[in-house]
Formats: structure tokens, C-alpha cells, sequence
């Protein structure tokens, strides 16, 4: 029986949660009992957590977690080594803002044994121009770091094999903070049989960004200090 985990992290998402988290879990639920919907509160200030308590026993594969709030990148990890430590055969990450749509996953599950991992692409953005931006400033960055050329490196919509995401999640540090986006690089820098498939990209349905312009500054400086350290790490 193939085991599904889908991660999501979740900060301050009180107004979204019960409907992300009812949508996703009827996706985990067409898969087989042995799957799990795993939503880690990253230490939200609100009652995103008391609220996936409650739903708990409305939702029976779901499996709230919480931990100290360390940013997306932290949490991402953090759900990701959980799914590892499970024995989940397949791991899928989304977002908790209700950007992505469930009713695309069934064609990334389709093609599971197929590839070792598929990637949505976010080629028409509903979000904003400064995230829009800052995604195609990362592509290239690593693109002159790396050396690769991929559609989307960050997009929170991605199924990936275990083995695979075993193989390379430690060679990131636990602090990383832009997790998906490494991963996205390995994953073509070595080759690895992955796809890109076009996906739709939603407005934030509610909530507030937690991330700033300042904040993206801050992100993408240590990035590119991250990035050439792996790169090296890469050669070594």
C-alpha cells in the first residue's frame, strides 16, 4: 500500500485552515487510510492550531503537529524528516493560504511511478509582481550558481518519492529557509528524473502575508551566501 503524506506548514492561517485542511484531507482520504494530511503550526500567534485540534475529529487522517515558530523554511523540514520518519512512500507539500487547487493533484499522482518527483509550475501568477519578481531573480541566481534552468524552483506544489527526498534533505542545513528551492536544484543539477507541470496559482484567499519586502531582502541575501556554500559543498 502506498503511503501519501501531503505537509503543509501553517502560520497565522486561522481564516483559511478549516476549509485547506478540509479540501486536502478529502485528497489523502481517495488514497487509502494509511495516508496522512500533516499540518505543522509554525508557533502562530492565533488559534490555527486549537482549530486544527477541533477538526481532528472531523478528519480522521489528519495529523496536526506544532512546533516553535522558526519560518516556512524551518517547518518545511521539520514535516518533511516527520513524513521521512513515518515510512510515508510518497510526500506531497502545499501551502496552507489556499493558493493551490486539490483538484489538480490527481494528475501529479498519475505520473508518480513515472518520475521521482513533479513539479507544479507557476507560469501565470496571481499573487503579485513583487513575488513574481523575486522568483525569476532566484531562477537566476541559480542559474549562474548551479548552472540549472528550471520553470519554477519554489513552488509549493510538488509530489516527491521518499528515497528521493531522503537522499538530498540533509544536505541542507535545519535553518534553511528556502528548502523547496534547493531541493528543486539538486534535483536537476544531478539529473534526477523529475517533471514540470503547469498549475494554477491563486490570490491569498485570507490571512496576512507573513512576508515583507524586508523580509525578502533579508531571505535573499542569505541565500545567495547559502547558495555558493552548497555549490561548493557540491563540488567537494
Amino acid at each position: 500500500m502506498e503511503k501519501l503524506y501531503i505537509i503543509i506548514p501553517a502560520y497565522n492561517e486561522q481564516d483559511n485552515i478549516e476549509k485547506v485542511a478540509k479540501e486536502w484531507h478529502e485528497v489523502v482520504e481517495q488514497i487509502n487510510t494509511e495516508s496522512r494530511l500533516v499540518i505543522i503550526n509554525d508557533g502562530s500567534k492565533d488559534h490555527t492550531y486549537d482549530r486544527l485540534c477541533e477538526l481532528k475529529s472531523e478528519l480522521p487522517q489528519l495529523q496536526p503537529l506544532t512546533k516553535p515558530n522558526g519560518g516556512h523554511g524551518q517547518t518545511l523540514l521539520f514535516g518533511y524528516k516527520y513524513a521521512i520518519k513515518n515510512k510515508a512512500d510518497f510526500i506531497f507539500q502545499t501551502d496552507s493560504d489556499g493558493q493551490t487547487n486539490p483538484k489538480e493533484f490527481k494528475e501529479f499522482w498519475n505520473l508518480r511511478n513515472k518520475y521521482d518527483a513533479v513539479i507544479g509550475c507557476r507560469t501565470k501568477r496571481e499573487d503579485g509582481k513583487i513575488r513574481e519578481f523575486v522568483e525569476k531573480t532566484l531562477l537566476l541566481i541559480l542559474r549562474v550558481v548551479f548552472g540549472v534552468k528550471v520553470p519554477d524552483s519554489n513552488a509549493p506544489f510538488r509530489l516527491m518519492k521518499c528515497e528521493l527526498l531522503e537522499k538530498y534533505i540533509n544536505k541542507m542545513p535545519e535553518d534553511f529557509n528556502l528548502p523547496n528551492v534547493m531541493l528543486t536544484t539538486y534535483f536537476s543539477y544531478f539529473k534526477e528524473k523529475i517533471k514540470f507541470i503547469e498549475i494554477t496559482f491563486k490570490p491569498r484567499q485570507a490571512g496576512t502575508n507573513s512576508i515583507n519586502i524586508k523580509k525578502i531582502v533579508k531571505i535573499g541575501w542569505k541565500a545567495v551566501g547559502d547558495f555558493r556554500k552548497l555549490k561548493k559543498e557540491i563540488n567537494m
